[in-house]
């Protein structure tokens, strides 16, 4: 098990209010399935060990995946499951993208034999994640080097297979999730080069949003769009290996799409934080991670504060990039805790 939460890291008020409570976490995504024990108090987690990571497409179903797991560490479960799911959490059947299983949310009971459990959307879980982790999981990007302030809201924006989008508002020690659609707002070009690029996806789809572009996949319309307009002819790229062209910097129309891509992601962020009233904002997931280095070095800063009016105002906002491994897995036992605080 690893230690997360010092008692200086609990708020004062939930001191006492509750014994340790030994849980199963659990990420399910498209492709992986992750599984820990955790252990909560007091509605928050203390400890979370080592994560088992299954693919999924070796598993018939998620119960079969839950018994492999139990095999794996010899040992009976606990009986409580905090779960995050690459789904949204809604009806009766949730059925994954990129993933055969099918969830029914009132049968997990009597399939994995728990008595009590949480189900949260993958994101939402990320962001349960930025309010419980300590300041030694998040890296500074820009603005004051200071702590989230305990009381108000903090945006997470979190670019990946789609852009995930959500906010945490903190009050007199609770904090309260709400995940959103964020990442479907309007692309909003900033200069003459971002005009021609909307105007060349365009005439691919109906409406341009932020995740055509700020997502792991939008990388290949910047570089297509980008190729467009300087008259190149360039292999169709998987936005996989696009990303690795563009990390190792070989090649220049790749690497002019990331610097694109970091450009797009401060804008967008800015607006995110603009609209939710943010005063911090957190950078998650691993494309977020990946590219920590570049985004520091890029004009994403100079782009999350250019906000006219605003911009003295969004200059004093901490945006911060979530570095804990594994903040699904995480979160979703974060979730549960702080259900059953």
């Amino acid at each position: 098990m690893q230690p997360i939460a010092s008692p200086e890291s609990v708020p004062a008020a939930n001191a006492g209010a509750g014994a340790m409570t030994e849980i199963v976490a659990v990420d399910i995504g498209g492709t992986h399935a992750r599984f820990a024990i955790a252990r909560v108090a007091r509605g928050r987690v203390a400890e979370i060990g080592e994560p088992v990571t299954l693919k999924s497409a070796e598993h018939a179903s998620f119960q079969t995946a839950w018994e492999h797991f139990a095999s794996e560490i010899g040992r009976p479960l606990p009986r409580a499951a905090g779960i995050a799911i690459a789904s949204p959490i809604t009806g009766d059947v949730i059925k994954l993208t990129n993933n055969p299983w099918i969830i029914r949310p009132a049968l997990i009971p009597e399939k994995l034999g728990v008595d009590s459990h949480v189900l949260v959307n993958d994101f939402g879980a990320v962001a349960h994640a930025a309010a419980q982790l300590g300041p030694e999981h998040f890296r500074h990007l820009c603005g004051p080097d200071t702590a989230f302030p305990a009381n108000g809201t903090i945006s997470i924006v979190g670019p990946g297979t789609g852009l995930g989008v959500a906010h945490v508002l903190r009050r007199d020690g609770r904090y309260f999730v709400s995940e959103t659609e964020g990442g479907h707002i309007d692309f909003a070009p900033l200069d003459p080069l971002e005009d021609a690029i909307l105007a060349r996806m365009r005439t691919r789809y109906r409406r341009v949003s932020a995740e055509r572009l700020v997502s792991g996949p939008g990388l290949v319309n910047f570089y297509e769009a980008l190729a467009a307009i300087e008259g190149r002819s360039v292999e169709t790229r998987d936005d996989k290996s696009l990303w690795t062209m563009a990390m190792e910097g070989g090649d220049s129309l790749a690497a002019a799409a990331l610097d694109r891509f970091c450009l797009s992601l401060g804008a967008v962020s800015g607006d995110i934080a603009l609209a939710q009233g943010a005063q911090g904002v957190v950078i998650a997931g691993g494309l977020g991670l990946r590219i920590a280095d570049h985004l520091a070095q890029s004009g994403f800063a100079e782009r999350f504060t250019a906000k006219g009016r605003f911009e003295a105002m969004m200059a004093a906002i901490p945006v911060k990039l979530i570095t804990y491994a594994q903040p699904g897995l995480y979160g979703a036992a974060a979730a549960y805790a702080e259900a059953h605080r």
